[in-house]
């Protein structure tokens, strides 16, 4: 009877080990309470982070959009202040975030695995600085809260599919899990 138990535990934690294994990871939310809650969750599988589009006025993050593989996430915040795009060379991926926020978010900086700065915004306020929890992870999507303004920013980070190890190739005293 010992035995089965003993192996009922190896077959759970190798389960759980596998599960672990993800590089998946959460930073936020960075901001203040108030607009509406948004999240780009569905469009990852489209592909990985290629541009950014974000709204910019004299104080605050007005808007933003992401392109996910050709698809670009609904645009969300307000209308008045200057857009601008910035699009990721073929492969390159966001692997640092930070910004500034007060009532709304001041500022964002995307930082990329080619050692470039994605940089909008202006101002001073709360700092943070986000990274993921596993070192092959990079920024996958967004998801936040906006109104007239962009009020917080959650960032969501894993390994890109197309390089992310299947958890079906782990073998395990089970068979394979």
């Amino acid at each position: 009877m010992w035995t089965f138990m003993l192996l009922g535990l190896l077959c759970a934690s190798a389960s759980a080990s596998a599960i672990q294994a993800r590089a998946s990871s959460y930073s936020g939310e960075y901001g203040s309470p108030g607009g509406e809650p948004f999240s780009h969750s569905g469009l990852q599988l489209e592909g990985p982070i290629t541009a950014i589009r974000v709204r910019v006025n004299s104080f605050n993050i007005v808007g933003l959009q992401v392109r996910y593989g050709q698809v670009w996430s609904d645009y969300v915040g307000g209308k008045l202040g200057d857009l601008e795009e910035i699009f990721l060379h073929p492969g390159e991926s966001v692997i640092q975030v930070s910004g500034k926020y007060k009532n709304y978010l001041k500022t964002l900086n995307f930082y990329t695995d080619e050692g470039r700065i994605l940089s909008f915004g202006k101002g001073t306020g709360a700092s943070f600085n986000a990274v993921p929890l596993d070192l092959d992870a990079v920024l996958r999507f967004i998801s936040g809260r906006a109104g007239l303004f962009i009020t917080a920013i959650g960032l969501h980070w894993d390994t890109i599919p197309e390089t992310a190890e299947p958890a079906s190739s782990v073998a395990g005293p089970c068979g394979g899990v």
